[in-house]
């Protein structure tokens, strides 16, 4: 069956003033549409047809760069929108206490996660992720995905300038400052480490 597009887990106008309704309209009406509907009809016919996305991201890794940027693009941003919520959530339980072990408390990681997205140069994704038990922050460039790594992700930040150019202009560190301080979904994120696996793409 091919592959849909994620419906967003919020009202469109939830993020605002972070995100606004317009940039989601863009980003996932568009841009997550179109990196769909080219991975669809890349594996149309093919023995990847049936696999789910983390499969075809892993077999499309080094040997079909187009397969593979718009599956893993699929993929980013699918875990990209149900890591952001217009609820203010805050880390609890073993999530808190992972998040305090590595980075020494929740305001140091946001303050490292704002320099991580400031600091990317260029298109990307800024993770936090857990590993063997611990926590970190990952960077992966352009389509570069944590998909199909080692690593459990459990939050992305989108820092292509696409997330957040009609509100913010080439003002990045505003828009990660704006959504790290209210719209990240710390509920997903420790379903995430609960589960102790990377997220799936829905079929």
């Amino acid at each position: 069956m091919p592959f849909k597009l994620i419906e967003l887990p919020f009202a469109s106008d939830a993020l605002a003033p972070a995100i606004s309704a317009e940039t989601l309209s863009f980003h996932h009406g568009k841009h997550h549409q179109a990196y769909i509907d080219k991975t669809n009809a890349a594996i149309d016919g093919t023995d990847l047809a049936d696999k789910p996305m983390e499969d075809i991201v892993a077999a499309a890794r080094g040997k079909n760069q187009g397969l593979f940027n718009n599956a893993a693009q699929s993929w980013n941003h699918g875990f990209y929108w149900h890591s952001l919520t217009g609820a203010k959530t805050a880390p609890s339980g073993d999530l808190a206490a992972k998040i305090d072990e590595a980075f020494g408390s929740l305001d140091a990681l946001k303050e490292k996660l704002a320099d991580a997205g400031a600091g990317h140069f260029a298109s990307g994704w800024v993770w936090l992720a857990e590993k063997g038990g611990k926590l970190s922050l990952e960077e992966t460039h352009d389509a570069d995905t944590l998909a199909d790594s080692g690593f459990n992700p459990l939050l992305v930040l989108d820092v292509w300038e696409h997330a957040y150019y009609l509100d913010h202009q080439n003002a990045r560190p505003a828009y990660l400052k704006a959504v790290i301080e209210g719209n990240l979904n710390w509920d997903f994120a420790a379903e995430n480490l609960a589960r102790g696996s990377a997220w799936t793409y829905p079929a």
